[in-house]
């Protein structure tokens, strides 16, 4: 998604204004927060139950993008476990994920709403999911929210990523 985003708006993997169109720079901070030195940062906060996924993110071609303070992230997992996800290993996590959120939004100028990219299988996507999605709504009752849900494969087989669909 960002690697998109980015390229549609010129903007580097460091995060440079590098475009060519005045157009791209329009509605530039929709997605992201100009910093110091001219520096785009996308407005994201990356979350998870266990911090592989976000060393991965780090380590990708977009990671340098991002604010370090934004990356919150769990230490053992949720294992695909829905109810650890929402009541456990998530409960324990969500203040701090509300409180990156708090700091994103008090940053926009007009905030519209809330896009929330996740899983709707397994613990984090699922069932943090859920619980982050009934927070922003208990805080921020008149704004929208629009998720954007990946949903488990029946022909993939058992991942970690891609647990399955079961009926």
């Amino acid at each position: 998604f960002w690697e998109v985003v980015s390229d549609e708006h010129g903007i580097s993997p460091e995060g440079l204004y590098k475009g060519d169109s005045d157009l791209q720079l329009e509605r530039i901070s929709v997605y992201y927060n100009e910093a110091t030195g001219g520096k785009f940062v996308p407005r994201a906060i990356l979350t998870d139950l266990e911090p592989g996924t976000m060393d991965a993110v780090r380590s990708g071609p977009v990671g340098n993008l991002f604010r370090p303070d934004n990356f919150v992230f769990g230490a053992t997992g949720a294992g695909n476990n829905w109810a650890k996800g929402h009541y456990t290993d998530g409960a324990e996590l969500i203040d701090s994920v509300t409180e990156v959120v708090r700091k994103e939004a008090e940053y926009s100028e007009c905030l519209q709403g809330f896009q929330i990219t996740h899983a709707l299988g397994g613990g984090t996507g699922a069932g943090m999911g859920t619980l982050l999605i009934s927070k922003i709504r208990e805080e921020f009752p008149d704004r929208i929210i629009c998720t954007f849900s990946t949903v488990p494969s029946p022909k993939v087989g058992e991942s970690a990523l891609f647990p399955p669909l079961r009926h």
